[in-house]
């Protein structure tokens, strides 16, 4: 069996159908990791989404900030100019769709292959036992349809910006929901800059992405994430990164996590959407 982890695919149906031809994929024996961000900005967030169903038991997805926007937008009703959600919203099998989306997670972690997947960042205060404890929190609650609107309409925000051990309620989910989904670089006592998006040679004295932090409780733990297309693919620091900008016009990436960590990519097909988009 190989195991492949897959970065951002954000409606790049195409280039996903592609990139699964390039390295074989057999959903009988092998198995795809994906970083999330399934959905939003590129063309085909629909198939993506039912093709990513149709896999069932051989892939894995956490959920990405576009994902958890796309579930926040259906059952808040809310509707963007930039978001290319209104297809999905059409869709005749939108429940089973949405509802199949709200059910996965945050954080996934393989005790044999020593990896955990994740969309964004883990806060340098973490241990990996409290980042699964932290997700599984936010996912007990994500999955409860009763209580899924309150987390939406509380998800929005920067704030806090510093972890608490303290911290309870709405503020504590919404600091881990951020970490999780949208988390790129921190100062070193781990305040978040969740409004970075460049390059890490843009970053301000004292701020360092997520994973470069000194000390950082994580930094043993082998661990994969996208979400940064700017950074784009990474391997260093026993991290991962597989954002490599599919739908801005770069490539799909995708990586089987064997010894060697083969890395494998698709070009974008139409050269994606202006930067600034």
């Amino acid at each position: 069996m190989a195991v492949y982890a897959i970065g951002d695919i954000q409606g790049c149906y195409d280039e996903f159908k592609l990139l699964l031809d390039k390295i074989k994929f057999d959903p009988a024996q092998d198995q795809l990791w994906l970083t999330g961000d399934l959905v939003n900005r590129g063309p085909n967030s629909l198939q993506v989404l039912r093709l990513v169903k149709s896999l069932r038991h051989s892939v894995i997805t956490v959920l990405g900030n576009h994902d958890l926007h796309l579930l926040a937008s259906h059952i808040e009703n809310r509707r963007s100019k930039t978001d290319t959600f209104d297809e999905i919203f059409a869709a005749h099998d939108r429940d089973e769709l949405l509802h199949w989306l709200q059910q996965q997670p945050l954080l996934h972690h393989d005790a044999q292959l020593k990896w955990t997947l994740i969309h964004a960042g883990l806060p340098p205060q973490w241990t990996l036992q409290q980042a699964i404890d932290c997700a599984h929190e936010v996912e007990t609650i994500l999955r409860d349809e009763n209580h899924a609107p309150e987390l939406f309409a509380h998800m929005y925000g920067n704030q806090p910006n510093e972890w608490n051990d303290d911290l309870q309620g709405w503020p504590r989910l919404r600091f881990i929901t951020n970490c999780l989904t949208r988390l790129r670089a921190c100062t070193a006592d781990g305040e978040l800059k969740l409004k970075f998006k460049s390059t890490p040679s843009q970053l301000k004295k004292n701020t360092y992405p997520w994973f470069k932090v000194p000390d950082r409780r994580t930094r043993h733990d082998r661990i994969i994430f996208g979400h940064w297309s700017a950074l784009g693919f990474y391997n260093d620091d026993n991290v991962l990164g597989l954002d490599t900008g599919c739908v801005w016009g770069g490539t799909l990436c995708a990586v089987q996590l064997d010894e060697t960590l083969r890395r494998v990519e698709v070009k974008s097909i139409d050269g994606g959407l202006p930067l600034d988009e």
